[in-house]
């Protein structure tokens, strides 16, 4: 059902190399796609298929993969009142992404929770630091390695599942 998607169809016509991977759950569909080329897709789905809202941007940690996150976007088309998830793997080593700020403002604050709370680097994000936690905080508190006890604790080293 995803196949049929009108976005998808579109998508992988024009970024067929960058489409990873498209999946529909419950009427949602979701397609992840190279961080590279974020930019150039986010500008495409805003002004040719009128995904005119950005109602999210959020990260996932899945600790002990690789990637170890997935930064997720939940678009949304008011004239098509159509839904769409865009998700960019992004490798723990290099934990950058571009910042979809010049495509959609609504995206600074969102990126700055992402950066604060999973420590994912937005580049060229306008201002991008601490949204929630104090300039001093330690670390990103909802990467799933982080200390249940808080900073100066041991992180968890066991195995998530």
């Amino acid at each position: 059902m995803a196949e049929n998607n009108r976005a998808v169809i579109k998508l992988k016509e024009k970024f067929a190399s960058s489409v990873i991977d498209v999946k529909e759950f419950r009427g949602e569909v979701t397609v992840t796609v190279k961080k590279e080329d974020v930019i150039e897709i986010c500008k495409f789905l805003k002004e040719n298929l009128q995904y005119n809202l950005l109602t999210d941007v959020t990260a996932v940690d899945y600790f002990g993969k690789d990637p170890r996150f997935m930064v997720v976007y939940n678009l949304y088309s008011i004239p098509n009142k159509d839904r769409l998830r865009l998700k960019a793997p992004v490798a723990e080593s290099d934990a950058t992404v571009d910042s979809v700020v010049p495509v959609w403002t609504t995206a600074n604050w969102l990126e700055r929770e992402v950066y604060d709370l999973f420590g994912i680097t937005f580049r060229n994000h306008p201002d991008l630091r601490r949204i929630l936690m104090t300039d001093d905080w330690v670390g990103h508190p909802l990467r799933k390695d982080y200390p249940l006890q808080g900073p100066g604790r041991e992180p968890y080293k066991g195995r998530l599942s």
